[in-house]
């Protein structure tokens, strides 16, 4: 097996080689290819566990021996590519320094191990630029590079000219229909069937109860995965994506999003989230909601979804605070654990990061340091309220009575490790 020092290169063993990178925290490997120029063509060009296939370059996900792998087929690579570049990201928090040796290899198109690469020198990265795979006089050859980044796979796509702001554009939604009331009555007597445990009536989004939503749906909705308690008529259910490449990069980055289904069809969807309480929201356009990903419950697809950074918040480290922000017109199902308050920010507002659910979107935020730095708190002692979110403005703040987001801190459900403000300022300062 050639072993290769950082900046050495050699010819690939075969014209189908497979790239793996191993160490002892979980990462993601993902490949851009790149033109003459050194920038992808389009975003589709990031190939990686949400875009897994692209012309001569396929994520093949967890192989033995390794954590993920990237396969190069270079006689499937098109003309304009010089370049498959293989990166390399953690899955989770903390950094390579922390993450041990970190290996690349090499692997011939009969699984062999051809060439091997130690990765020299790594201390606050984040994510790494692994190796090279490029043309050179007709031949494929493979570099060794290591460089690092702080700022995880966002910073490697930009310096490769994707755009991780761009919105994806919103397909239309058909007109909601009014489903045919099921005709019969109950067979037996008890106050289960009362008229208070019916179905309501009436088109598109509704409230079933306080802790269910009932969509009278002709078309499609979107939903949080996994969400579906019951439903009638025909509809079929298709996992989606984080929406776009820009928002499955931060979702990445931040641990912030909402696991989205889309459902389409004929009939009456019935949605909850473990038994919280259930509210809908009307948006007209003229301003958008701030929200944790962790209380989304579904909506219209007339809305627009993205990932953003929660402005004056940017104090928990590289990757900033981020909350799912909703614009356009639709309606939107939201939860919340227990009965919220809403307040109307016409003065000074704060609220715990944790108990904040949602706010105006045109609201300013910050973070409002509310314990003294003294001894007492140098020696653990707190009020248990050292951090708020603080809001100035026109608009309203919806906080619930409870400090934990729905769903716990599971990474990537939109309760990660940064859970919007949440998550991520009780995680950072010890709540």
């Amino acid at each position: 097996m050639r072993e290769l020092s950082q900046g050495e290169n050699c010819a690939i063993p075969s014209t189908v080689i497979t790239v793996t990178v191993a160490c002892a925290s979980p990462v993601d490997v993902s490949a851009l290819l790149l033109d003459g120029s050194r920038r992808v063509r389009s975003d589709a060009d990031l190939v990686f566990y949400n875009n897994p296939a692209g012309p001569g370059a396929t994520f093949l996900g967890q192989v033995p021996g390794a954590v993920t792998a990237i396969q190069v087929d270079t006689e499937l690579v098109p003309e304009d590519v010089q370049t498959v570049v293989i990166t390399a990201s953690l899955d989770g928090p903390g950094t390579f320094a922390r993450a041990g040796t970190t290996v690349v290899t090499v692997h011939d198109a009969g699984g062999a191990d051809a060439i091997r690469f130690q990765v020299p020198g790594l201390s606050t990265e984040t994510a790494l630029v692994c190796a090279e795979v490029y043309r050179r006089s007709g031949a494929w050859k493979v570099r060794a590079v290591g460089q690092g980044y702080d700022d995880g796979l966002a910073g490697i796509a930009t310096d490769f000219g994707i755009d991780i702001t761009a919105d994806e554009p919103v397909p239309p939604v058909p007109a909601s229909g009014t489903p045919t009331p099921v005709p019969g009555g109950t067979p037996m007597n008890s106050d289960l069937f009362a008229p208070s445990h019916a179905e309501v009536a009436g088109p598109g989004m509704q409230k079933q109860g306080s802790k269910m939503c009932k969509v009278a749906l002709d078309g499609e909705v979107m939903a949080r995965s996994g969400s579906m308690v019951a439903y009638q008529g025909s509809m079929q259910f298709a996992a989606m994506g984080a929406g776009g490449i820009g928002n499955a990069i931060k979702q990445k980055l931040s641990g912030e999003g909402v696991p989205l289904m889309k459902v389409t069809g004929r009939g009456d969807l019935f949605l909850a989230n473990g038994a919280t309480d259930v509210h809908l929201i009307d948006l007209a356009g003229n301003d958008g909601l701030t929200i944790n990903g962790a209380n989304v419950l579904a909506f219209e697809p007339t809305l627009q979804y993205k990932i953003e950074r929660v402005q004056g918040a940017a104090m928990a480290g590289g990757a900033g605070l981020f909350n799912c922000v909703f614009t356009g017109t639709g309606r939107i199902a939201i939860t919340t654990k227990g009965t919220p308050v809403v307040l109307t920010v016409d003065q000074p507002t704060f609220a715990d990061p944790q108990a904040a659910v949602a706010w105006s979107a045109s609201l300013r935020t910050g973070v409002q340091r509310n314990d003294q730095l003294n001894l007492g708190t140098l020696i653990g002692r707190s009020t248990g309220e050292r951090f708020t979110l603080s809001f100035s403005g026109q608009g309203f703040v919806v906080v619930q009575p409870s400090e934990e987001p729905p769903g716990g801190f599971i990474g990537g459900t939109g309760g990660g490790q940064q859970a919007g403000v949440g998550g991520a300022l009780g995680g950072l300062l010890g709540r």
